[in-house]
């Protein structure tokens, strides 16, 4: 297996350089804002790309679910519009605030609650962001060890899924998950 996928029970967790909005898998999952109606980064990208179909979908589930907007660790699916994947699941990371305000516990949610929900469908593949990393600012070496902390201990309880990826925008980002992964799977 090359140093960028790693073995996790029935599942491959891979981890690649690039734009997530590219991905071909059953679903991808947007780091989003609250309002869910689209911003900078990856929900900017996944919005363009996806076309006014996912928007309108969004539109519908804070009409319907979420009123006040999608709280930090929360995740809905919509369709994935244009994209190459079938699905979006958004969910909202959280802020970074020098980590004592719950801050962790709320990205283990995030990306807890997106599993689940994609497995829930019936979903085998999924590509993930490093979320909060951007604009959120949360540090992209805890991070990511959260990240794939959280996405080991899922595979290793459930076997729904056959592929995670993790899609880092730069290489030194995709290094730095590297080394986490090593460590960590």
């Amino acid at each position: 297996m090359a140093d960028d996928e790693f073995q996790v029970g029935k599942a491959k967790v891979c981890l690649v350089q690039g734009d997530i909005s590219e991905q071909d898998t059953d679903a991808l999952v947007n780091a989003a804002n609250s309002t869910l109606m689209g911003g900078g980064g990856v929900d900017g990208a996944i919005h363009r790309k996806g076309g006014p179909k996912i928007l309108e979908e969004c539109k519908r589930i804070r009409v319907t679910e979420w009123p006040d907007g999608l709280p930090t660790g929360k995740a809905v699916i919509t369709s994935g519009g244009n994209l190459k994947a079938r699905y979006v699941v958004h969910t909202v990371g959280p802020v970074w605030r020098s980590g004592t305000r719950g801050e962790p516990e709320l990205l283990v949610e995030a990306y807890c609650n997106s599993l689940t929900l994609a497995a829930s469908k019936g979903l085998k593949t999924i590509a993930f962001p490093s979320i909060s990393t951007g604009a959120y600012s949360y540090p992209i070496e805890k991070a990511s060890r959260i990240a794939l902390k959280t996405v080991k201990e899922f595979l290793d309880k459930e076997d729904k899924l056959d592929k995670v990826v993790f899609v880092l925008f730069t290489s030194h980002d995709l290094e730095i998950y590297k080394k986490a992964a090593r460590e960590i799977i």
